[in-house]
């Protein structure tokens, strides 16, 4: 690993796969200071209020998507999930802003793994290859489930209807894009102890195969 570009696990998969859940195990066996956790939902959750550049392009792009001046996440997700060519455009606009975001919290943990002289990087990134950041990463491992299962969970998760949940869902790609851009597949079928030690056993190799 270089000290100047950390190694950088790409973490994604289909929303209700468990990948949050995958994610909180990884961290926990190896630790924050070896592996920091960047959750990108987090990290852009409140982008477009809280980051005068990403305000003003949004803004001008998508003014429907304001209330009172301030980014409405739920009407904005109503609007983008009910129209796919528009949800292109706003996910074209965000994603550079998110990158550059990300980048620049790269950086900071790259010159803290350059004092201690070790550590990778989880990113966390529903979104990994529609925003182009899985190319920033060294490997990539993602989460998949049965459909059913996964808007079960959303369902549970988000308070959403069932049609908002199959809307969601059919935004998303299937099985066969993950598998064929992925290092690492964790399928999320078996209950919580076998994801367990599903998403323990996957960290393992990663840390051997390249530490």
């Amino acid at each position: 690993m270089s000290a100047s570009k950390p190694f950088i696990i790409g973490l994604t998969g289909q929303t209700g796969a468990g990948k949050t859940t995958v994610a909180k195990i990884m961290t926990e066996v190896y630790g924050s200071e070896f592996l920091p956790h960047i959750d990108c939902d987090r990290v852009t959750r409140n982008i477009v209020d809280e980051d005068a550049e990403t305000y003003a392009d949004i803004l001008r792009r998508f003014p429907d998507f304001f209330t009172d001046g301030r980014f409405d996440r739920r009407k904005a997700a109503g609007l983008l999930f009910a129209d796919s060519r528009l949800l292109a455009r706003y996910d074209a606009a965000i994603f550079p802003h998110i990158t550059r975001l990300i980048n620049g919290i790269i950086d900071g943990h790259a010159r803290d793994f350059a004092r201690r002289g070790e550590g990778m990087i989880l990113l966390d990134a529903p979104m990994l290859f529609e925003s182009g950041i899985d190319r920033m990463c060294d490997v990539i491992v993602s989460c998949i489930a049965p459909e059913r299962l996964r808007m079960e969970r959303i369902i549970a998760r988000d308070g959403i209807t069932e049609q908002q949940a199959k809307a969601r869902i059919s935004a998303q790609h299937d099985d066969e894009f993950f598998r064929g851009r992925s290092d690492y597949i964790i399928e999320n079928i078996g209950g919580e102890a076998a994801l367990e030690r599903a998403a323990a056993d996957v960290m393992d190799k990663i840390v051997t195969e390249n530490v």
